[in-house]
């Protein structure tokens, strides 16, 4: 009897161990679930920006090397706007995988600051910025150039301090760039200037609005529109353009057609005396161009603050008839094209700009080589489409 006792005790000992197993297994599956579910939502924060640069190197931190507290520096067109801030979390993220990918902390990390001018696109201030941190010496410079012929001296003078400059957004024709960080201006202007094509069926005339002239992007995405237009597209005209760059030019023009008669401002007699350029507003401006092309059927704007100055001027002008369509997005930008006021939008990847920029100025201050070209990518956003998971995810 004992030995039959000692032998059930021995079972549910055995059973008892099994079972504290198995539950442990299942705390464990869980954890381990748990932990690739948090690894798996944190990746999707901004994995899809990451996915879309190529080539895919420039995508991740792999491989780069740095002294420990390496200082980078990245100057952008503005310190202001949704585009601008996504690009510069873009910069802290590729920085603090670098820091945690090389185990620096403290006074070893490598450190980065992203700045640029209070006013957008304001080119003596960017250039100003150019030189303080260039004084600074750091390993690496990335620059979204305002004017793509205003920094050549200082790119000199970063070549003399063995500084190398990566060019992200727009670049220039520099030859000591080591690597231009952008979306293929070119193929998004001609998808463009097409998905306009297919939007006013395929003949009128369309008005181009920029917000610069001096940019190398915004002067590749006006004259690659207006080559596909001119080379597929034969019964759509491109018949003016407004570059806010050169508003007192447009001030003058629309003063001097007031002044000679062959232009009259809403409700306006013609003046006794004659109408002084900067007495021409803005508004004014873009009034006189949609008078002097009354069948204009689209507008194409060639970045996101042209966008808001059509939006704003078609709505003043109650045209809801004009089909627009631009590069990049902000609140305002979602808000129009959620209500049908934008036909169309090319929007960029500035968070996957600014960590490829971070990459490429990385491997210029290895020497380690760069590719010529890192493109970051665009996706073609409608008020159809822009609720999609994936499109979501990338918007800023």
């Amino acid at each position: 009897m004992k030995r039959l006792w000692n032998a059930v005790a021995a079972a549910l000992c055995v059973t008892m161990l099994a079972s504290a197993c198995a539950s442990g297994n299942v705390s464990d599956a869980k954890a381990d679930n748990s932990e690739d579910k948090k690894k798996k939502n944190t990746e999707k924060e901004y994995q899809g920006s990451l996915d879309m640069i190529q080539p895919r190197a420039y995508s991740n931190i792999n491989g780069l090397t740095l002294e420990p507290g390496s200082y980078i520096s990245i100057i952008g067109k503005s310190a202001d706007g949704q585009y601008w801030e996504a690009v510069e979390k873009g910069v802290l993220q590729a920085v603090s995988d670098l820091n945690k990918e090389l185990g620096y902390k403290g006074k070893d990390k490598i450190k980065v600051t992203y700045s640029g001018p209070a006013t957008a696109y304001d080119v003596d201030e960017q250039v100003n910025i150019l030189d303080e941190e260039l004084d600074r010496y750091p390993v690496a410079l990335g620059i979204a150039m305002v004017d793509a012929k205003a920094c050549d001296v200082q790119f000199d003078l970063a070549a003399e301090g063995d500084i190398p400059v990566v060019a992200f957004d727009s670049g220039s024709d520099y030859q000591g760039l080591m690597a231009t960080v952008e979306s293929d201006n070119d193929k998004s202007a001609r998808a463009a200037a097409d998905k306009m094509a297919e939007a006013i069926d395929d003949a009128g005339e369309i008005i181009i609005f920029a917000n610069d002239s001096k940019s190398k992007s915004s002067q590749e995405r006006e004259q690659s529109f207006a080559a596909q237009v001119a080379e597929q597209h034969p019964n759509v005209d491109v018949v003016d353009a407004c570059h806010k760059d050169q508003l007192p030019e447009m001030q003058k023009r629309v003063a001097d057609e007031i002044n000679a008669g062959t232009y009259q401002r809403d409700g306006e007699e013609q003046p006794t005396e004659e109408i002084a350029p900067d007495s021409i507003s803005e508004e004014d401006v873009i009034k006189y161009l949609f008078a002097k092309h009354p069948d204009v059927k689209g507008c194409y704007a060639t970045s996101g603050e042209a966008v808001n100055m059509v939006v704003a001027a078609v709505d003043r002008l109650e045209r809801k008839d004009l089909k627009i369509i631009g590069y990049d997005t902000d609140d305002a930008i979602m808000e129009a094209l959620s209500e049908g006021k934008i036909t169309g939008l090319i929007v960029q990847n500035p968070f996957g700009m600014g960590y490829a920029t971070v990459v490429a100025a990385a491997r210029a201050a290895m020497k380690a080589g760069n590719e010529a070209v890192v493109n970051t990518g665009y996706t073609w956003v409608t008020e159809e489409n822009y609720k999609e998971k994936d499109i979501k995810k990338l918007l800023y």
